[in-house]
């Protein structure tokens, strides 16, 4: 069984951007550029953000940060996103989700310009992942998923990969790239029947439910890979992910922990879409 070190691999990521953002310096004096909105004062939210922007800084990116007020109207973050949009230094815009309640995240995330759209949540980045089409942006956390498997040398094509979870996020856009990849895919949720026997089929087994502890072990097939999207905190207040990582660990061949497996790759896959961004934008 192995422990599929996801800090590592994001950081090998990170070190070939870093490494191609000197080189453009260089050649043409212009580096990548991403802008990060923030509207009111959610903690985790902070904490993201935070850490995107130490992660342009890391690069060599340039970046912005806006941070508006909880209570600042729908129009003026429509008005922001449009002046980012205009902005030649910035080449990706991320909208920390989840806003305040009163602005539609919809409207707001439809706004942003399809080619600075680095998150991959715009519909038609989701629709050119569904019909394999590389040249728009693929959402960053199932961006990872697929790098953690291809890094850590795992044969996705012709293996039955099983997701539990549809949100438009993570569960939907990873049934096109593991299509892409030649995997036959089964997509589970809330509504699916027998849900243990779908997912004892399964050779790579990605949960992305948002439960703690969800995926038990006797929902796994011996020897298979468990790709855990999943980041709660139990009871204790300890962070931890959507799969018993404990009982289920010794049934597979490979596993993601959390923290420390999905996680560091959506910040790294964020900074390979802003770089892709700022390359077509030359």
């Amino acid at each position: 069984m192995v422990v599929i070190d996801g800090k590592k691999i994001s950081t090998e990521i990170k070190e070939e951007i870093k490494k191609e953002v000197l080189e453009y310096k260089e050649n043409t004096g212009q580096t990548p550029g991403l802008a990060v909105v923030l509207v009111g004062e959610n903690p985790a939210s902070k904490v993201y953000v935070n850490s995107k922007v130490k992660s342009c800084g890391d690069l060599g990116f340039y970046s912005e940060k806006h941070v508006l007020e909880e209570n600042s109207s729908e129009e003026e973050v429509l008005e922001l996103i449009d002046k980012l949009n205009e902005n030649e230094k910035v080449h990706g815009i991320l909208v920390q989700l989840p806003l305040p309640k009163h602005i539609d995240e919809k409207k707001v995330t439809n706004r942003i310009a399809s080619e600075k759209d680095v998150d991959g949540f715009k519909p038609e980045n989701l629709g050119k992942v569904m019909i394999g089409e590389d040249d728009g942006f693929k959402s960053c956390t199932p961006y990872g998923v697929i790098e953690l498997l291809k890094r850590s040398g795992i044969e996705i094509a012709g293996k039955d990969a099983v997701i539990v979870g549809r949100s438009n996020i993570v569960g939907k856009p990873l049934v096109g790239l593991l299509i892409s990849e030649s995997a036959t895919v089964t997509i589970c949720h809330s509504r699916t029947k027998n849900l243990t026997e779908k997912t004892k089929q399964a050779d790579i087994l990605i949960a992305a439910v948002g439960k703690a502890g969800f995926i038990t072990k006797d929902m796994v097939k011996e020897g298979a890979v468990v790709i855990d999207v999943g980041i709660n905190r139990n009871e204790a207040g300890k962070l931890c992910g959507d799969v018993a990582f404990d009982e289920v660990a010794p049934m597979t061949s490979a596993i993601t922990p959390v923290p420390g497996g999905v996680g560091p790759m959506t910040i790294a896959m964020l900074m390979k879409n802003t770089m892709k961004s700022f390359k077509k934008s030359l």
